[in-house]
């Protein structure tokens, strides 16, 4: 069961999520953040020449990073972002079936919002709603310098 995120800091928004990702990994593969919900963050990612591996799959590295990035977003709108970033600290992930080309989804919810720490679920599925990858996040709430 997941621990309700309907204070978004501030004015998370969809837009504004898309913004800071531009002209990173994340948009470089193409990452876009689909819904916010009330406790919850949506993503797709292409399954594409960018993002398999020789064997026309989707990589592994590739679902960790997109699990990666959904949870960093979504922390990263729990909090301040003048006073605090939230940075991975652990993550895992459990490929439960080859993602052929296409779109995966991703949504992440948290398990635990603390002072210092937090913890999120992803699981990503292909568009037609099976399972491919399911992760956790651990990730720490450090002050910005």
């Amino acid at each position: 069961m997941s621990t309700p995120a309907t204070a978004w800091y501030g004015a998370a928004t969809l837009e504004a999520i898309n913004a800071r990702h531009r002209d990173t990994l994340a948009s470089h593969v193409g990452v876009r953040f689909t819904e916010l919900g009330d406790d919850y963050l949506r993503a797709s990612l292409p399954i594409d020449a960018r993002t398999i591996q020789p064997m026309g799959v989707l990589h592994g590295g590739v679902s960790a990073m997109f699990a990666e990035t959904l949870v960093s977003a979504a922390a990263n709108c729990i909090i301040d972002p003048v006073r605090y970033d939230c940075v991975v600290a652990e993550s895992n992930a459990n490929h439960l079936r080859p993602g052929l080309p296409g779109l995966v989804i991703g949504t992440t919810r948290p398990h635990h919002l603390g002072a210092r720490s937090q913890v999120w679920g992803v699981e990503i599925t292909d568009e037609r709603g099976r399972l491919i990858c399911v992760a956790r996040a651990t990730l720490a709430i450090v002050p910005r310098p």
